[in-house]
């Protein structure tokens, strides 16, 4: 069989040619990276999200013994809201018998929010177009499916007629948060757009970080879950997508410089990872009308989920 006729059958695998190659994941590292996530978001959720004011182990035993309640329901929201998006990604890596990690959870434990989110490694060039789409959809379609109810509990615990305190952080809640805010509040619909730290619950926190990393991760660019979406849907035109949002990306930064701090660092990252998505296995596989129009429909989700203003003080 020559290289051209080879090339028509892309899904052949080890196990159609009579051999048994299973692939060999990591346990160590997913294990210590969860326990220690866990350990950074119930830190964190106890400390009032101001891990910063705790400056000796005594403070820090103090917090966590007066508010151990509030981190482990922090801790148990994020977490949950984590790990189905990315076993989302996990499990259509298995249906498709591409090559993937286990999820890697990532802790930081003297931030916010207390986590970077969580991450698979895999394989990606072996899948076809409508695998790629599959498996990059899942993920960020599983984890709303937690981040909504949670992100509902906090809304209606939520209660802003609580004055900030001086200095207080706040964050800026994405459209699809104001809009719960207003449809559950409709009193405070004037002060959806801002929520302080003085003023939140374990709940509605874990469902900000939600929607957070859903819009982030569907950002159209790189091998990020919108970057695998919009190549599913456009192929190689998806690159003229992805320059461009770089394009408005920097714009942005440089207009809104009080932002710069929180994103730049992050486009520094996407666009070293390459902002151009590679080619799949087999770029011809076409889209099916149902998984065109979840995909048409998901480009919404950043709008709707990313806090584009991010933090003031």
């Amino acid at each position: 069989m020559g290289a051209s006729e080879a090339a028509k059958y892309p899904e052949l695998r080890a196990s159609d040619l009579g051999t048994s190659q299973q692939l060999r994941r990591r346990t160590i590292l997913p294990i210590v990276l969860f326990v220690a996530t866990c350990l950074s978001t119930f830190y964190v959720g106890a400390a009032d999200w101001r891990p910063q004011d705790q400056q000796t182990y005594a403070q820090m035993g103090h917090v966590i013994q007066l508010n151990w309640q509030q981190g482990l329901i922090y801790m148990g929201a994020v977490l949950a809201i984590l790990l189905t998006h990315e076993m989302g990604h996990f499990l259509q890596t298995l249906r498709y018998q591409i090559p993937a990690s286990y999820p890697l959870c990532i802790p930081v434990p003297f931030s916010l929010i207390g986590t970077m989110g969580a991450v698979i490694s895999m394989d990606g060039m072996r899948a076809n177009r409508k695998q790629i789409f599959d498996i990059g959809i899942a993920g960020p379609l599983a984890g709303l499916a937690v981040a909504v109810p949670v992100l509902y509990f906090g809304v209606q615990q939520l209660d802003l007629t609580v004055p900030p305190r001086a200095g207080d952080i706040q964050l800026h809640n994405p459209i699809a948060v104001r809009w719960m805010i207003e449809w559950i509040h409709p009193q405070w619909a004037d002060r959806s757009a801002w929520v302080a730290v003085s003023q939140l619950n374990a709940f509605f926190m874990a469902g900000w970080v939600g929607m957070l990393i859903t819009g982030l991760n569907m950002l159209p660019i790189s091998q990020l879950d919108g970057g695998h979406t919009i190549y599913a849907l456009f192929g190689r035109d998806a690159h003229k997508l992805a320059r461009a949002f770089v394009i408005v990306a920097i714009i942005y930064v440089v207009m809104y410089l009080d932002q710069a701090a929180i994103w730049t660092p992050m486009l520094i990252l996407v666009i070293l990872m390459g902002i151009h998505h590679p080619p799949t296995s087999d770029d011809s596989v076409e889209l099916d009308n149902v998984r065109w129009m979840i995909g048409v429909a998901s480009l919404a989700i950043p709008v709707l989920c990313f806090p584009l203003l991010g933090l003031k003080q």
